[in-house]
């Protein structure tokens, strides 16, 4: 506690007397003390944002809500699709457009919805006890959901097209003797996606895949998940800790795309992101270069069109 001094080998405590019970002396040698105020003394503890400037700590807490917001997602997913085919003047051959739309943000609900409930349950229930401290009861703080223009923005640029043009190449490469027109291949699903879309309706889908897909899967994936397993794994030790949890958490990344073909790109680049997100400490270069990853593939599919 603070104020209480202990000597060695002597049962003798000092403890500081209140300013009220102070002799004429001291409180006139107090008052005369200009330039330097008396700090206000409290009993409540306010938690402090975690730092941002450096390797990010894991969560005591977000697991189970993690595991949940995936299978949240997916069911809320399947169920919107089948609501919007239900919906659908001719049910038969209802839009692969609405389909893609409408499931996408589904899924991304059950993620924000798994980010927000798992905040909320790990905030204290009362400031003033550390027992009950898990979060800070923050979005922000609890992820590390800040951008920083330098060098987030630089860094996650060149991360994200690196990623895509280097990277990715050369995790699938081997896969070529068994796969013919495989880098053809590679592109399919992301030509499948942009193929029904045309006019306003590609800005909508270009909006929700090169803004909305980065955000809300960096703030899944590389907050609450990779901070959560970050909690789960300390015990391993300050390097294979973060290795394991930045792995996992870039396997589930990859396996959750349901692509086989993609699964060695996806994971790699999952690696990528995960390391920029702890080695900052903060979600904003994660953010910027899967936007950049994304936004290149666009681009290149609407440039050959």
């Amino acid at each position: 506690m603070a104020g209480r001094r202990w000597r060695n080998g002597s049962g003798r405590v000092s403890v500081p007397r209140l300013t009220g019970m102070a002799p004429a002396d001291d409180a006139r040698s107090v008052e005369h003390r200009r330039g330097h105020p008396k700090p206000a003394v409290t009993t409540a503890f306010v938690p402090e944002a975690p730092a941002s400037g450096g390797a990010q700590v894991g969560n005591p807490f977000g697991l189970p809500e993690a595991m949940f917001g995936l299978v949240a997602g997916f069911v809320l997913a399947f169920l919107a699709v089948s609501v919007y085919a239900a919906l659908t003047p001719h049910s038969r051959h209802p839009s692969q457009y609405g389909e893609d739309v409408v499931s996408l943000i589904a899924l991304w609900a059950g993620f924000v919805a798994a980010v927000v409930v798992a905040t909320r349950m790990a905030a204290p229930d009362n400031v003033g006890d550390r027992a009950d401290r898990k979060g800070m009861g923050s979005v922000v703080r609890d992820y590390g959901l800040t951008l920083r223009p330098w060098p987030d923005i630089p860094l996650g640029i060149v991360a994200g097209v690196a990623s895509q043009y280097l990277l990715v190449p050369v995790l699938e490469a081997p896969l070529l003797p068994f796969v013919h027109h495989l880098y053809t291949r590679l592109g399919h699903p992301a030509q499948n996606l942009t193929s029904h879309a045309f006019g306003p309706g590609l800005v909508v889908l270009a909006v929700l895949v090169c803004v909305g897909s980065p955000l809300v899967e960096e703030l899944f994936f590389r907050g609450l998940l990779l901070r959560a397993l970050l909690g789960s794994f300390e015990k391993l030790g300050p390097r294979l800790g973060p290795a394991v949890s930045i792995v996992v958490t870039a396997l589930v990344f990859a396996l959750v795309h349901f692509e086989a073909l993609q699964f060695l790109g996806l994971a790699g680049f999952g690696v990528v992101l995960g390391c920029l997100a702890w080695r900052t400490g903060r979600l904003g270069p994660s953010i910027v270069a899967h936007m950049a990853f994304n936004t290149v593939t666009i681009i290149a599919i609407v440039a050959t069109r």
